[in-house]
This record gives C-alpha cells, structure tokens and sequence, in this order.
C-alpha cells in the first residue's frame, strides 16, 4: 500500500513536470517565431449555431500553463510528505489532477462555453478540497466558496446566451461590435462580475479566507497560480472588451479598497494562513485594478511572479503548522529561525518578494506597476488606494517575520521541533530558485520592448518611502506588550470592524442567508404540504386560530377601538354620500 501511494505521487510529479518543460520550450519557439495556434473542432452544428471545442495556443496560454505545471508538479511532490498519515492520499492526488486540469482547460479556450467547463470544475472541485478534512468548518467554508463561484458560473452562462446574436462564442472575433454596441457593453459588464466573483474582489471577498480550510498544499496551489486568478486571467484574455465600459472605473476603485481592506485585515490577523491568504486577497486587487486602468500585460506578469513566491510561502507555512503540532496562532510561535534554518530562509526570501524587495521576483512587477500608477492620470483617492496598499504589504510582511523569527518561542509545552523534511524542502528550494530568478527572467520574455519612465525624484522613491514606513510600523506593532496596546495605540479598538475584513463574511452568510432561506423553508413547506393541506386540516387551524386572536383583541370591550371603529364607519358613510 505505502508503494502505491508514492508512486501515484511520483508519476503525477514527473507527468506534470515534463509537461512543464514542453510548455517551456513551444513558449520560446512561439515568441522567437511570433507564432499563434488556433484550433476549431466542430461538435454540434444547428441553425447555423456551432458549438465547437477550441484550442488557442500563444505565448501567453503556454506560458501559463507551464508556471501552473511546475507549481502543482512541486505541490504535489511536497504532498508525498505532508499527506503522508493520510490513508487516502490518491483520492487527495486525483482531486488536484482534476483541479489543474480543469485550469488547462480554462487556459487554453478562446471560447466562452469550453471556458465554462474549466470555470465550473475549478468551482466544484474546490469545493471538494475545501471540504477535505470533513469537519463543520470545513463544511461551511466550503458551501460559502462553492456558493460564491456559482454567481460568477450563473454571469456566464448569461454571456453565453447573450453571445449567441453574434453566432459564435469565440472572444477573438469582437473586436469590430465594441464602438456603438450596447449589448456588447453588458457582455463585457456581465464577464467583469463573473471575474469579480472569481478573484475574490469586494462585495465577494469572504470566500477567499474561509478556503484556508483546505490541506496546505491545495491553498499552495489555488491561491497561487489557479482559482483565484482565473478571474483576472478571463479579462487578460477579453480585455479587447474592456475598453469603453463604465463598469470599468467601478472595477478600479472596487479592487483598489479591495488591496486596502485585505491589507489592514492581515495585520490584525493571528492565524498564519489567513494572513497569508490574505496577502493574496491584496495582490489580486493590485492585479485587477492594473487590469482596470488597460494594462493586461503588466497583470499577467504580475500574476506568474506573484504564483512563484505565493506558493513558497504557502508550503513554508505548512512545515511550520507540521512543527507546531497542528497549531496556526501566530503568537505562540517565534524563534523559528534557530530551529528550522532552511524553511526559515524560504520563508524570509519569500516574503521578500512579496514586499518588493529589489532583484527578486515581486520587484519587477510591482515596481514597474506602481511607476505607470505614478505615471497615469489618476485621481488622488485611488493614487494613496495603491501606495498605502503597498506599505500595508511591507507592514504585516515585517510583523508576520518578526512574530515567526525573531520573538520568543511561547509554547514550551510541545517543544517537538524535530529536523526538517527533506521532500518537502527539495519542492521548496524548487519554488525558492524561481521566486528569485522568475521576475527578471519574464521581464526579459514579456517586455521585450523598453518601456520609457520619466518621473521626479521623490514619486519615484514613494515606494521606498512607504515601503520603510509600513516596516517600521510592522516592526512596533510586533514588538507591542498587550498592555502597551491598551494604553498607547486606541485604534485597536477597532480591530473587531477591521480584522473581520469591513463585516464581509458575516454579511455574506449570516446577512445574505438569513432571511432567504427563513423566506424559502416557509415557501418550501407550502408547496411541499400541498395547498389541500394549508387550506384544510392543520392549516386550517392555524388560520381559524390566527383570526380568533384578532377578533379575540377586537372584542376586548377597549373605548378606543369603538371610537375608531364608529369614526371609521362615518367616513366611508360621508365618502358614499358624496360619491352618490
């Protein structure tokens, strides 16, 4: 049995990983050739109505495919160790085969229905890693993940009814409908919100931190490189019909207080994985409202570099979570770098990236992102949304680090920090080398034309300066005794309205449920008992009880009601007189 559960994992790594090198080697051949592959395979032709399977493969599909590639090969090589007390691992390891192919094919579809069926197996077989450890937590958050995503599927499935007046599916061929169009206007509103729900954007935000309940290396992989970014991969992709939409500058400010609030979240924060999937919440912002403003090839590298040092970080987590007997609180740990070195310096070099340290892999996308913010024609709101944003990173990135690495050790009790997992460590050094190599490697691939930035001096260093004050911040919030919080800092006081990410998660379970579903059970048990059984037998009764009461009040010999009642009467009297 033990065989056969590694070498499920083995095969799945080696599969996953030649397919990463041949998706490398088609991208270069693709860029150096300028090439673009378009495949149709006709299915069903009605009414001059084609449905057909399509294949677009450029530069862009392959070079996603393959950073998805390498992350889940990696992911599910770290899985051998980390699941291994699980009796179920190839049932776990089928399900995220399934997960990965179900992003091919969302990656590689020009067509809206084939985009449909990779869109609605990451929704579904998300909810099946959510729900993996099967306890009422679990449970929960994954009705919420599911539920959340079905929006988004319902938004495309009405694009795709509203796209059969064009007689075909495929985005490419939309382009010339866009200028006066209004029914295209409502295509491309329709598939913004589909994205929205998708990419975890504000009002849909809750979903995104209650899919922490998933085994660490599936929150390695679908907050990395697959189900949170297929929104923002969907509008790369139809970006063409993003041009002239109003819903557009409603996106932008949307995902920029999305990076806001999922910022200040974080730094509220205890659990090590809700701070990190919180991270995530606060890049898909930064790639959304990028998109928002009409740069998809900078969101696009923002979102390969941003998958690199994501999953790293996820898998550092992990081991950490492993060592400290199954325990997420963050206050309990510290000293970590003495015990676990190697976990520690991906963890460290990870979270750099996130921060934008110069020369990893976050540096050359964010720089060159907030440089072209600085460089647009923005107003002043949305220009302090990104740069406060991105010192909220370097804040809870320096408190996470200060909380884990430099604190003390606060649980003598389990003292069970044992040497460090060498399978796990050779997918993390994997992950490691690309999360410092990746962003200068696909600035040179993507870019390949200069792009030219002339700025003032200080906008140029607003980075750095918010940067160094978010760390500073970071570093005295870590350092804050609990008394000192009381006394000195009052804006804790807020943590119940800031930390609960603006009330979201309550609105979207308790406040979105709760009358639904009392208004549904009440409309079920009608329809369900029948009308013959309202109207007679027990809801008869209850009828003939409900009006006893009321005439039971109305008789109550009350001088009020018998005056109302006889000025009542008077006035219809008066009013019928004068009608006649």
């Amino acid at each position: 049995m033990n065989n056969m559960k590694y070498s499920i994992c083995f095969i799945s790594f080696v599969f996953l990983f030649m397919m990463m090198m041949i998706n490398f080697f088609m991208m270069i051949y693709f860029i150096m050739n300028n090439l673009v592959i378009f495949l149709e395979w006709e299915v069903i032709s009605f009414n001059s109505m084609n449905i057909v399977i399509s294949i677009l493969l450029d530069w862009m599909s392959l070079l996603f495919m393959m950073f998805v590639f390498l992350i889940s090969s990696v992911v599910i090589f770290y899985s051998k160790s980390y699941m291994s007390s699980d009796l179920n691992l190839s049932r776990f390891i089928i399900l995220v085969l399934l997960f990965v192919t179900s992003m091919m094919l969302l990656i590689i579809s020009p067509n809206i229905i084939s985009i449909l069926l990779g869109w609605d197996g990451l929704g579904l077989v998300s909810y099946l890693l959510v729900i993996y450890y099967q306890n009422l937590k679990s449970y929960n958050a994954g009705m919420l993940t599911a539920l959340s995503n079905r929006i988004g599927d319902v938004f495309i499935l009405m694009v795709i009814s509203w796209m059969m007046n064009y007689g075909s599916w495929n985005y490419i061929f939309y382009l010339e409908f866009m200028n006066n169009d209004w029914e295209m206007k409502m295509i491309s509103t329709m598939i913004i919100m589909a994205a929205m729900t998708k990419s975890a954007q504000i009002p849909f935000s809750s979903w995104l931190p209650a899919a922490m309940a998933a085994p660490t290396p599936v929150s390695a992989l679908v907050h990395s490189s697959t189900l949170v970014t297929a929104g923002v991969y969907l509008l790369i992709r139809f970006n063409m019909l993003l041009l002239d939409t109003f819903f557009l500058k409603v996106l932008l400010l949307l995902s920029g207080l999305t990076m806001f609030m999922a910022g200040i979240s974080a730094n509220y924060e205890f659990d090590l994985k809700k701070i990190i999937a919180l991270s995530t919440l606060s890049q898909l912002g930064l790639m959304m409202s990028i998109l928002s403003m009409g740069l998809p090839d900078l969101a696009f590298f923002h979102l390969l570099t941003h998958a690199m040092f994501k999953a790293l970080l996820f898998m550092c987590a992990g081991v950490i979570i492993h060592m400290m007997n199954d325990m997420q609180d963050i206050r309990f740990m510290g000293g970590m770098s003495m015990y676990i070195p190697l976990t520690s310096l991906c963890m460290n070099i990870s979270n750099m990236a996130l921060c934008g340290i110069p020369f990893l892999a976050g540096f050359y996308s964010k720089d060159l992102i907030l440089d072209l913010v600085s460089f647009s024609n923005l107003n002043l709101m949305i220009f302090f949304l990104y740069y406060v944003s991105t010192g909220l990173t370097m804040f809870y990135s320096v408190r996470l680090v200060m909380y884990l690495m430099i604190n003390d050790y606060n649980l003598m009790s389990i003292y069970n920090l044992y040497d460090e997992d060498f399978t796990m460590l050779k997918s993390m050094f994997v992950l490691l080398s690309m999360s410092i190599i990746s962003g200068s490697f696909l600035s040179w691939m993507i870019f390949y034309y200069p792009y030219m930035i002339y700025l003032p001096f200080n906008l140029k260093m607003m980075v750095i300066y918010v940067s160094l004050i978010g760390a500073f911040l970071g570093y005295l919030v870590s350092n804050m005794q609990i008394y000192s919080v009381n006394k000195f800092l009052m804006v804790y006081n807020m943590s119940n309205f800031l930390c609960m990410m603006w009330f979201m998660p309550s609105l979207s379970t308790y406040g979105l449920s709760y009358k639904i579903l009392n208004f549904s059970q009440v409309l079920l048990k009608t329809i369900d008992m029948g009308w013959s059984e309202v109207y007679s037998g027990w809801g008869l009764i209850s009828i003939i009880k409900k009006y006893s009461v009321f005439y039971n009040f109305y008789q109550m010999n009350n001088l009020s009601i018998y005056l109302f009642s006889f000025m009542l009467w008077i006035m219809i009297s008066l009013l019928m007189l004068l009608l006649m």
